[in-house]
């Protein structure tokens, strides 16, 4: 008990450490040392890949099968809401306050404690793979999804974020599309019956009222939403075209390339492409000896609707973590201490009912 109290200590301690080190997307060098240095200090034999850092079980056996623990150490940059220095590790009522300190700083000391604690066992009846990925929030080419061909083939995933330790069985996928439409450039003193604004009103409102047509039993309906519009530059001009941004969150009953064939066809823009089709969405059987082990410790499952490094892992995967999704990307972000602690001790006795 001393040494599990020792080791959840310490993990706090290297939070408040990152939570006072800048670690944006594309930008976590510094807090990739931090975290290697604090592996090191348990004889940890380390990797370092661009600023993603893994290592693996003492005792790793290619016999057997291989879970990641895997969470990020980028943020998002923090916003002009707080009230508080986001880069100072602050605690007060039993909050840890500071930027990423709940997305996902918590849930990442908290597995990296966990892989500590099991990283000298032997006779596991699985490996352990260990990484602490950079570019989470960006979704990145140099996160996780650049890790896949570097570490060992992962048979099932826990992914670190903010689920107040409820098991997250299901993740909807993410297509952004770029649309247009497009219309008659003119004098905005002049008729002019094809006007690209007035022609987005339709546009508008078939975004607006379209329904797909698979309902997911986890995920519920894929949720589409026009989120930027851009349109004109001068005020007695009438733009040709008017630029859309369309955000689609795709549940598990369709694939990114069946979102974005079925709006290729049936869309009513002049034009309508993926950025990307890469970000599909992800989910474990609920039946899969990691969900039994969370359910039979108390724990609920539910599908979640926000995006994470699942996104770009073909394996089953869970989604599990310490703090409050809702607390993420929002001013003045914090962790309850407590649920550090919770999170460590329902990751080991998760682990501890399949290893």
């Amino acid at each position: 008990m001393k040494q599990h109290t020792e080791l959840t200590e310490k993990a706090i301690a290297l939070l408040k450490q990152l939570i006072e080190t800048p670690s944006l997307s594309t930008e976590e060098d510094k807090t990739a040392v931090l975290i290697e240095n604090w592996l090191k200090n348990y004889a940890i034999p380390i990797t370092r890949t661009n600023n993603n850092v893994w290592a693996v079980n003492k005792h790793f056996s290619e016999e057997k099968p291989t879970i990641l623990l895997n969470s990020h150490h980028d943020t998002v940059k923090p916003n002009n809401a707080y009230t508080k220095d986001p880069f100072k590790a602050l605690v007060e009522e039993g909050k840890l306050y500071g930027l990423g300190s709940n997305d996902a700083g918590g849930c990442l000391v908290s597995l990296m404690a966990t892989f500590v604690h099991f990283y000298d066992k032997e006779n596991l009846n699985y490996n352990l793979v260990l990484v602490a990925s950079a570019e989470e929030e960006n979704s990145g080419l140099n996160g996780l999804n650049s890790m896949l061909k570097v570490i060992p083939t992962i048979d099932v995933a826990i992914v670190g974020e903010p689920t107040l330790m409820q098991l997250a069985i299901a993740e909807k996928g993410l297509v952004v599309c770029d649309a247009k439409v497009k219309g008659t450039a003119s004098h905005a003193a002049h008729p002019n019956n094809d006007n690209a604004i007035y022609n987005s009103i339709a546009v508008l409102q078939w975004f607006q009222d379209y329904q797909f047509e698979k309902i997911s039993d986890v995920l519920g309906a894929v949720k589409m939403t026009v989120s930027q519009i851009n349109a004109g530059k001068q005020h007695n001009a009438i733009p040709s075209e008017v630029d859309l941004v369309i955000d689609v969150r795709v549940n598990d009953k369709y694939s990114n390339a069946e979102i974005a064939e079925i709006l290729k066809n049936e869309a009513p823009c002049s034009s309508i492409t993926p950025r990307s089709l890469r970000l599909n969405s992800s989910s474990i059987p609920i039946d899969h000896p990691l969900v039994k082990a969370g359910i039979q410790l108390g724990r609920d499952t539910y599908g979640s609707p926000t995006l994470s490094d699942q996104a770009c892992l073909s394996c089953p995967s869970l989604k599990l973590g310490p703090g409050d999704s809702t607390r993420s990307h929002t001013a003045d972000e914090f962790i309850y201490i407590s649920e550090i602690e919770e999170g460590i001790t329902l990751y080991i006795q998760l682990l501890e009912k399949i290893l």
